[in-house]
């Protein structure tokens, strides 16, 4: 019998558990239900998996099932021939479809009734086990290229500066100076970065002083944002702005999200960067948090992309490379803090970052 209509949940699991999904997909309820279409036997397992209500006294009526399982249940009794969907699609409790795949075996009693045994697991995570085995297998690919690519870069970095400093000594103008050399140092901090898929790297955390840290990152898209005739707000409500962290890695986190909302936006759009602190629910939940906020007025993203925004290699640009977004996921996590989206299409985009606040804030 052919495979029964099929749920898929694309959306990817952040730290995938797979543990938890082999386990999930491994276990198997029993049911076992006679002739008269009456529940007369179910495992533990097979009322957690159908959503049963438990401690339900026995034998019970086969419309307790969801009803493609009565449905299949039914051709087996009816046809004394054992039934296999390797892919059933089950709504339970009004709550969202789960895939299954269910086995039913007509058996013989000895008084020449029909019983038959239902067996059915829950194979809803297969797709994201596979999912996450093949970013799995891209991420090591890419952890094994990085560190050649990195050698290649650090090389390729050695003359750029030397030429640059040359240059710098011809035109004495500090503030170029500093942004230069700044900016060499961050190159080099997201050319390390390519590494984070490939091996842990330990960075130096301290105080960082976040709208310092924006001012510089807005310097960075100056220019896209003038070409495209884009608004600027700001609203740094932060008071004070301390955190703990690294201002190069965070500063590669704003500059992916404000190039990714000038890209989004068409011309006379506007952009909005604002901070905020949250108050912590209660003494025991930890220290205020920073919250800071990229939002603009550009096209949106489509719903079914974004609960993959934030998957490695997935990317919606022509010419993108599907890192900038994980990347700045991972630096966010290894400040301890939280990345969230909420997008509308033809409505705009707004990033939100939560970072714990400093001891200034405490």
């Amino acid at each position: 019998m052919s495979a029964r209509s099929q749920h898929r949940t694309d959306g990817p699991v952040e730290g995938l558990n797979l543990a938890r999904s082999l386990r999930d997909a491994l276990a198997s309820g029993v049911l076992v239900v006679n002739a008269r279409e009456l529940i007369v036997s179910a495992t533990h397992e097979a009322e957690r998996l159908l959503h049963l209500p438990t401690g339900k006294t026995l034998p019970a009526p086969l419309s307790l099932l969801p009803v493609p399982l009565q449905n299949v249940v039914r051709e087996a009794l009816a046809g004394k021939t054992t039934i296999t969907c390797d892919q059933l699609t089950l709504a339970l409790n009004d709550k969202h479809s789960r895939n299954f795949h269910v086995t039913v075996q007509p058996v013989q009693r000895d008084a020449g009734s029909l019983d038959v045994v239902v067996v059915l697991s829950d194979v809803t995570r297969f797709a994201q086990l596979e999912q996450g085995i093949i970013r799995l297998d891209r991420l090591a690919t890419l952890g094994t290229l990085s560190a050649d690519m990195a050698h290649e870069i650090k090389n390729a970095l050695v003359p750029v500066k030397t030429f640059v400093d040359l240059l710098l000594e011809k035109h004495h103008d500090e503030e170029l100076a500093g942004i230069v050399s700044r900016e060499m140092r961050r190159l080099d901090t997201i050319m390390r970065q390519m590494l984070r898929f490939g091996a842990k790297e330990r960075s130096t955390h301290g105080p960082v002083c976040l709208h310092a840290v924006l001012e510089h990152s807005l310097r960075m898209v100056q220019h896209q944002l003038a070409g495209k005739f884009i608004s600027l707000h700001r609203a740094f409500n932060a008071t004070p702005d301390a955190v703990q962290g690294n201002d190069h890695q965070l500063e590669q986190v704003f500059v992916n999200l404000l190039l990714n909302a000038v890209e989004a936006s068409g011309q006379n759009g506007s952009l909005t960067v604002a901070t905020d602190l949250v108050a912590a629910a209660s003494p025991r939940s930890g220290p205020p948090q920073v919250r800071i906020t990229v939002a603009d007025t550009g096209m949106g993203i489509a719903p079914e992309n974004l609960d993959r925004l934030f998957e490695p290699f997935f990317t919606t640009k022509h010419h993108g490379t599907g890192l900038g977004l994980p990347i700045t996921r991972r630096i966010v996590h290894e400040h301890q803090g939280h990345i969230t989206v909420h997008s509308e299409p033809n409505k705009g985009t707004t990033f939100s970052v939560l970072l714990p606040a400093g001891d200034q804030a405490l």
